[in-house]
């Protein structure tokens, strides 16, 4: 997928990755200083400093000199105290300074091609993460990596994975891997342990202490990138088991911190997490909302990617159902705004009741009875992939509707923890692959989230690789990223029974307490 948007940062932020004009003074007998200290005085006096470089690379930097002469350009990279002369080019390069972001997903990595110097976005692509064949969950994963060979096989599969993806995006942009001069990555702290190849088993076992929760400066080299030796790379810093780099990632892209207007970021993934406050305090928590919300737990669910069904809407005369699927192919299942909006529509359409269950009183032609019980044909065979109705079963609806009941449990938890109404959040900010599918009226309408102005709601997308890709256009996220990660408060919700008690209260359609939805029209 190709893409021409600008990162969003200042106009007059500056990048990760520069590109600096040298010219270096002539040696004499008069001043004999070292080809390479010149370089770092000249590069002192034009603001950088200081500058140093790696000492594998001292005899390619004096090679490429020589060959270049006095005139020339060096690229550097800011790594935390200092700057890394990464590469000398030729003069007329002023652009030419590329670099990854990575979201490394659970499920899914996906990554972004940046023109740092040009703040844009050449492209994008996703590939699935390979670590799945090992344990769709992250505890399986952590269980398989006990031992320090199969810890090892987790890394390699997932650098290899990644390394494969970048060379097609170089191959089809046309950029050199020579030009790729950063690499941004975050995900969560399990994914970080293993991208890093660090014992992640501390991760789940009292007190819940990481390995690492942050992560220096190094060569994309060192962890296995060959293809891009002058490259740089970051991994994003996590606060603790729960809260990793791609939250805080994901707090920099909403802008949280960066006002007094009191938020709420939601991000759907493997889990749902969930981070409220501004830019003097913030509170996360996590819970078990995430898969069936992303299609990922009924019999026919799926992520939102092509054939999928994302949209529908049901006729309150007839009750069928129209849909719409991505990428305009015929039906192979449902992500989870398609559940969503199914499950309004048939609220809203009398097929379902308060309770989640099929309306038994309705004659509706779409019913099908099955070994499991009644179902809904959402699309008939001549309209999917297999050939074969995509039924949604009651099974299927109680499922998601434990999902649904999660997320507004957590939400009510959290706000009820810092003293906050749902009517004081200026801005909900709803992150991953679901917030860009989501509508959120149609969310409300199902109890899933509050029901508030519906322009209080803002979808963001990849809010992790937002995050990390602004990174590589603004160098001041460093700091940033840090000053966040020690005002975070993590709160544990898995043992709270205040969340039962929530969790009891949203299973049905909107909530067993009408005023909590007024706008939502009860059939």
């Amino acid at each position: 997928m190709r893409h021409s948007c600008d990162i969003a940062v200042k106009a007059d932020s500056h990048p990760l990755i520069e590109s600096v004009a040298v010219e270096l003074p002539v040696p004499s007998l008069n001043d004999n200083t070292a080809l390479l200290d010149r370089l770092t005085r000249s590069l002192d006096r034009l603001g950088f400093s200081p500058a140093r470089m790696a000492g594998s690379r001292m005899e390619e930097l004096v090679l490429k000199i020589d060959r270049l002469g006095l005139s020339f350009r060096a690229v550097l990279g800011w790594a935390d105290t200092h700057w890394e002369i990464l590469d000398i080019i030729p003069a007329s390069l002023e652009g030419g300074v590329f670099a990854f972001a990575v979201d490394l997903g659970t499920t899914t990595v996906i990554i972004r091609l940046v023109d740092v110097a040009g703040r844009k976005t050449l492209r994008e692509t996703s590939v699935n993460n390979p670590q799945v064949k090992w344990g769709e969950d992250i505890l399986s994963r952590i269980i398989f990596a006990r031992k320090p060979e199969n810890l090892s096989t987790l890394r390699t599969c997932l650098i290899q994975a990644c390394a494969q993806a970048m060379r097609k995006m170089l191959e089809e942009s046309g950029v050199e891997a020579s030009g790729i001069y950063a690499l941004s990555c975050a995900g969560n702290t399990a994914m970080s342990h293993f991208f890093w190849g660090l014992d992640p088993s501390s991760i789940c076992r009292e007190p819940y202490s990481p390995a690492a929760n942050t992560f220096p400066t190094v060569y994309a080299s060192e962890l296995g990138f060959d293809l891009f030796p002058a490259s740089l790379l970051y991994l994003f810093p996590n606060v603790g088991s729960y809260v990793g780099g791609d939250i805080l990632s994901g707090i920099v892209a909403a802008g949280l911190c960066k006002t007094m207007q009191t938020s709420m970021l939601i991000d759907v993934g493997t889990n749902a997490e969930v981070v409220v406050g501004n830019k003097e305090w913030l509170v996360a928590c996590a819970g078990a909302a995430g898969p069936a919300l992303e299609g990922g737990v009924v019999e026919r669910g799926m992520q939102a990617a092509p054939g999928a069904i994302d949209r529908v809407r049901i006729d309150r005369n007839t009750l069928e159902p129209d849909v719409r699927v991505i990428g305009e192919l015929k039906a192979q299942g449902i992500c989870g705004s398609g559940l969503i909006e199914l499950v309004a529509e048939m609220f809203s359409s009398k097929i379902l009741t308060i309770q989640g269950k099929f309306n038994t009183e309705l004659a509706c032609p779409r019913f099908r009875d099955t070994p499991e019980g009644r179902a809904y044909a959402l699309a008939l065979s001549s309209q999917t992939a297999d050939g074969k109705e995509l039924l949604i079963s009651e099974i299927d609806i109680g499922v998601f509707l434990k999902s649904k009941a999660a997320m507004y449990a957590i939400l009510s938890i959290i706000c009820r923890k810092v003293g906050l109404g749902f009517d004081e959040l200026q801005n909900i900010y709803i992150a991953g692959s679901f917030g860009n599918h989501i509508d959120s009226e149609m969310a409300v309408r199902i109890g899933m989230i509050p029901d508030l102005p519906l322009d209080k709601y803002h979808g963001i997308g990849n809010s992790s690789l937002a995050g990390a890709a602004m990174l590589l256009c603004d160098r001041t996220i460093l700091a940033e990223v840090e000053k966040v990660r020690s005002m975070i408060t993590y709160v544990e919700l898995n043992v709270n029974i205040e969340l039962m008690s929530e969790f009891r209260g949203a299973l049905f359609i909107p909530h067993t307490d009408p005023r909590l939805f007024p706008s939502v029209r009860r059939p």
